[in-house]
């Protein structure tokens, strides 16, 4: 079973009361070690402290909040299943069957997650307005409001994703003592403080991981996108690919390798860090006991086996894996035939490792062994996958481990810390957006922004000629290629908006398949039951354990429960200022 592991929130956003109904004992009433409050803060060191711990909040809080959507975008999107065992982290499973209650404690955790970002931001520029000028110099107390601004729309805008009616809190609302409703639509708000921030921020901002001019951009024209304004968000996503340059004044570009992105020993290579445009960094072995490493994958390794010495979840679906078939001249089987007949990818599923298998030797795209851990083919460098023996119980989660945010055997203790119950806690930073991203969110807003069908096969282009370098492909010990990789380009002049976009939208579940994106993508797509419904009919006859009568339900399913929990809190007089989702009452 999974060890039980102790979550730490930062305190200097919460207070509480202690009732002494004894004798005297001012003994007691001593400050807390260790604890900075925002009446102590209000210094330019204090503010310094408390931007720092509003970067920190982007990681999250533990898994059911961690800040890359591992659930709510992959899992829900259909990526991936649960995995494991079906009695471990049993939250997760009516999330992914389409069935959850908002007393699900997934949902609170997460809520919290953003909303402590949201409180740490706010502290960040009330601490700020009251210095003096003798205290900060005006530009360069600008820069810092403007990286606050930016973190609180960003955090807004990630439970905007997740609930959509939600409360928008400022500096000016204490609250310790004010309801806030959500009935209000938050995107100006949201748009506000980005575009304060995108319109002030430096390009370089003198330290790599603070947000800069460029990355403010990317997020303001993403928020475009989701509210389907594409041609406001076109001339800015052109900007960046033209413009655009990392906080190390070096342009943004591809990385070398697709699968640089998700190795901790090159991420930090100038050439590698081009494609980072804004992302949480992950420190290890530093005296936190692991929780400034990338604790939200924690639980998402190979069971029994290879790195992470637990715990079988996050298992890539059936679906997803027959994604990345391709046909002769290496482009994706658009019209769904990946999952029929001899286009599906052959699996080891049912099989002992002891049992003789042979992996499929039909046309793949080459990032899906970077990407999902497959019987017979490396993993990384530390040897081929055994299949079953690393899997927890294939019945529940399938044959595959996922493989982007896992370690080389080289980097254990080096590049991940071994001081909490499992060495699985990394180095690797979660790339919120990298440049992929952004240029494949460019191709949309070509396509539907008034824009040029073949500017946006450019941008496609781009993304799949990083992938088919020959070089980059994974190959086994005696250096050939692992499997049967063909991928090519779009060759063909695009002139069908309609082929175009489906183009696009499938080389985003390629590219960026397993980083919680796919979800809200196409939730904002306004697909979302038409696409999930059809992977629920694929997957559920393979995973019935793990699915049960699943059904997404449009109108309802596009967003989450609010927590019971939060308006339980909200609630006065017999009502609550939060109101819940369509559906979930």
């Amino acid at each position: 079973m999974l060890k039980k592991r102790i979550v730490y929130i930062s305190g200097f956003l919460l207070s509480a009361a202690v009732l002494l109904v004894a004798c005297d004992k001012k003994f007691l009433d001593q400050e807390t070690t260790g604890l900075l409050t925002e009446q102590q803060a209000q210094s330019l060191k204090g503010a310094q402290q408390f931007l720092v711990g509003s970067y920190a909040a982007l990681k999250g809080i533990g898994w059911e909040g961690g800040g890359s959507n591992w659930v709510y975008g992959s899992i829900v999107g259909g990526e991936a299943n649960k995995g494991s065992d079906a009695g471990d982290q049993a939250n997760i499973v009516p999330i992914q069957q389409y069935a959850p209650l908002p007393t699900n404690s997934y949902f609170n955790i997460k809520w919290q997650a953003l909303y402590e970002g949201i409180a740490r931001t706010n502290a960040t520029i009330r601490i700020l307005n009251n210095l003096a000028e003798s205290d900060i110099a005006p530009a360069a107390k600008e820069q810092m409001l403007a990286e606050a601004r930016f973190l609180r729309g960003y955090y807004h805008f990630e439970a905007k994703k997740m609930w959509n009616n939600i409360p928008y809190v400022d500096e000016t609302i204490n609250v310790s003592s004010a309801k806030v409703g959500n009935t209000e639509d938050t995107w100006p708000k949201i748009m506000e403080d980005l575009n304060f921030a995108r319109t002030t921020l430096a390009v370089n901002p003198g330290a790599v991981g603070r947000i800069n001019k460029w990355g403010a951009d990317a997020m303001y024209a993403k928020a475009l996108l989701y509210q389907g304004k594409y041609a406001e968000a076109r001339p800015i996503f052109t900007d960046i690919i033209n413009n655009g340059r990392t906080s190390n004044d070096i342009p943004y570009d591809l990385a070398p390798s697709f699968h640089d992105n998700f190795n901790p020993d090159r991420e930090n290579d100038a050439a590698v860090r081009a494609e980072s445009v804004f992302a949480y960094e992950a420190s290890i072995n530093d005296g936190s006991g692991g929780f400034n490493a990338n604790y939200d994958h924690i639980l998402n390794f190979p069971y029994n086996g290879g790195p992470g010495g637990c715990c079988g979840f996050f298992q890539p679906s059936f679906e997803f894996v027959n994604s990345f078939r391709t046909n002769a001249n290496g482009l994706p089987l658009l019209d769904g035939s990946y999952n029929v007949g001899a286009n599906q990818v052959i699996s080891d599923m049912g099989l002992e490792s002891s049992a003789p298998f042979t992996p499929d030797a039909g046309r793949l795209d080459p990032r899906l062994d970077w990407t999902v851990g497959r019987r017979g083919l490396p993993f990384l460098d530390w040897g081929p996958h055994p299949g079953k023996a690393w899997i927890r119980d294939q019945g529940n989660g399938g044959p595959y481990a996922p493989k982007k945010m896992s370690y080389y055997r080289s980097q254990q203790g080096r590049l991940t810390d071994g001081t909490n119950w499992t060495s699985g806690l990394t180095s690797t930073n979660y790339k919120i957006i990298r440049f992929a991203d952004v240029l494949l969110m460019a191709a949309e807003a070509e396509i539907d922004g008034g824009g040029s069908l073949e500017t946006a096969r450019g941008y496609v282009n781009q993304v799949r000629a990083r992938a088919a370098k020959p070089e980059t492909f994974v190959v086994d010990e005696d250096g050939n290629n692992a499997a049967n990789y063909v991928i090519g380009l779009y060759n063909t002049a695009w002139t069908d908006a309609n082929v175009a976009r489906q183009a696009v939208r499938f080389e985003r579940k390629l590219e960026l398949g397993m980083e919680g994106h796919r979800f809200f993508d196409l939730v904002r797509w306004g697909v979302a039951d038409v696409e999930l419904n059809a992977f629920l009919n694929y997957e559920k006859p393979k995973l019935s354990a793990g699915y049960g009568s699943a059904t997404f339900t449009k109108g309802k399913n596009e967003y989450f429960p609010i927590p019971q929990d939060q308006i339980d809190l909200h609630t006065s007089g017999g009502s609550s200022t939060l109101q819940q989702n369509p559906g979930y009452n």
